[in-house]
């Protein structure tokens, strides 16, 4: 066990996640459960993952990051239309905004944003929520494994 994150550790953490604006993109801090990062994982950017080396248990940082170095910029490549009645099965209504899990030929899920709904297509945005945004990461280190 290390005293400082290195390159291999697991890190258990909490976390806020702000937009420009100041509103909170995502926390870890409302269920008191810490978040575990593996590090060299690629469940983080590694532009974060290198700022946060050798911080100690209960230590706390800010760090900003621009879109290039968090999680990218848009791609138009990542949106698509999806015929409507690929929906008609769901537990609740379609909605603009709301993320529905899909599936990969792989199996491993991946979330899709609703952007529109028109009457016989939906499309469907895979980028990113936090794609093209800067994004600070206000963080805390709790424990270290």
């Amino acid at each position: 066990m290390s005293n400082t994150v290195q390159a291999d550790s697991a890190v258990g953490m909490h976390f806020d996640i702000r937009l420009k604006d100041g509103s909170i993109a995502d926390t870890t801090r409302e269920g008191e459960q810490l978040y575990w990062l593996s590090m060299g994982q690629n469940e983080m950017p590694a532009a974060f993952e290198e700022k946060i080396v050798g911080m100690r248990v209960g230590e706390k940082q800010k760090i900003m990051l621009q879109p290039d170095e968090a999680f990218g910029q848009p791609h138009p490549a990542n949106i698509f239309q999806v015929p409507k009645n690929r929906f008609a099965n769901l537990d609740q209504p379609l909605e603009e905004g709301m993320i529905i899990q899909f599936n990969e030929a792989s199996g491993k899920p991946r979330p899709g944003i609703v952007r529109t709904i028109e009457e016989t297509e939906v499309t469907i945005d895979f980028n990113h929520a936090l794609a093209g945004h800067v994004v600070l990461f206000d963080i805390e280190i709790m424990e270290i494994r």
